[in-house]
């Protein structure tokens, strides 16, 4: 298949994917789309069957994926507030829930089951996994950095792990002692080794998630309680609405 003209823009905060279709077709996540010219169209499809369909639900994957086919120009954004980078893949290449933004055609989109060590460090019992020769486009949370190690090994936080390629061995370690576990945030990381690529995200898409939660949880604590500001006294009904009493 022909290579795609593409340029990833505004990156690496808030990327943006504009790939110009000559007559060709591109895979994208359901959701991704921000734009496109009138000459292209699209198929919602449950690509592989429902086995695929299902397989793709186990790794946080919608049960659609939208194909995209024509001529024009076609923007994509991941839902993460990150990057965008290209893999120009001949191979095999296995990438955490949520990584996959687009694909050539001629990827084909299957899942790994895991070991007990995915599970243990927090990338589920299932990876996603793309084979075949085109085009990938992978997203993450903040920017995303390639390590390529030639018969070297390396250790990587659990939740900074985009996504990497056939052949490299990975298996779960405990950094430091239990005192180093408990109190300096750093617990269990993966240590992989061998001839390859890794893509690694800036932020740590776990620690992350309980950003948000502490400051959802904090949002719903103060539902209902009376703030005084100066000679008023403002009732909070929900965190985003806010009803001024009389003084």
């Amino acid at each position: 298949m022909k290579k795609y003209d593409f340029k990833i823009e505004y990156n690496p905060a808030y990327s943006l994917l504009k790939v110009n279709l000559k007559y060709q077709s591109i895979l994208a996540e359901t959701g991704a789309m921000v734009y496109m010219s009138k000459g292209i169209q699209i198929d919602t499809n449950m690509k592989g069957g429902l086995m695929g369909a299902l397989k793709r639900m186990a790794v946080g994957e919608g049960l659609f994926v939208n194909e995209f086919q024509g001529t024009g120009t076609l923007a994509l954004s991941p839902s993460y507030v990150g990057d965008i980078t290209h893999h120009n893949l001949d191979g095999t290449l296995y990438v955490q829930s949520g990584a996959y933004l687009a694909s050539s055609p001629d990827i084909d989109i299957d899942t790994k089951l895991g070991n007990l060590d995915m599970i243990y460090g927090g990338m589920g019992l299932f990876l996603m996994k793309l084979e075949g020769r085109g085009d990938v486009f992978l997203s993450s949370l903040g920017a995303l950095e390639t390590l390529e190690l030639n018969s070297e090994e390396i250790i990587v936080d659990n939740g900074n792990l985009v996504g990497f390629t056939e052949g490299l061995k990975y298996s779960l370690k405990r950094i430091g002692g239990l005192k180093t576990s408990v109190f300096s945030g750093e617990g269990r990381a993966y240590e992989f080794s061998g001839t390859g690529k890794i893509y690694i995200q800036t932020r740590n898409l776990v620690e992350f998630g309980k950003f948000l939660s502490n400051i959802v949880q904090e949002a719903v604590d103060i539902i209902g309680q009376d703030i005084k500001t100066g000679n008023k006294t403002i009732k909070i009904k929900n965190p985003y609405t806010f009803i001024p009493s009389e003084p």
